[in-house]
């Protein structure tokens, strides 16, 4: 077994590997699609019913949704506010 990266912080092998920004815009797609998911949940709000309240189809919410997908932050800002939500950026 190779020691090479014991002792590191993942953070540190995701950068050596060349793959630190692709897998942490990954994570940030994830936890804002579970969060969208947990507040329509809590608020008892379907697809279908974010999906009229958006004036789109059931289809655009799942890739809301899906955090495989790029969506454009003016979708997220009204999805986020029909579920009471609002996002934030920051630049760090």
């Amino acid at each position: 077994m190779s020691r090479k990266h014991m002792g590191s912080s993942i953070d540190d092998f995701l950068k050596e590997e060349g793959i630190f920004e692709e897998a942490q815009a990954q994570a940030v797609k994830e936890v804002v699609a579970w969060q969208l998911a947990e507040a329509m949940k809590k608020q008892k709000i379907s697809k279908n019913k974010l999906a009229k309240l958006l004036k789109t189809s059931r289809t655009q919410v799942d890739r809301i949704l899906d955090p495989k997908n790029d969506i454009t932050l003016g979708s997220l800002q009204r999805a986020a506010a029909m579920v009471g939500r609002r996002v934030t950026i920051e630049l760090v």
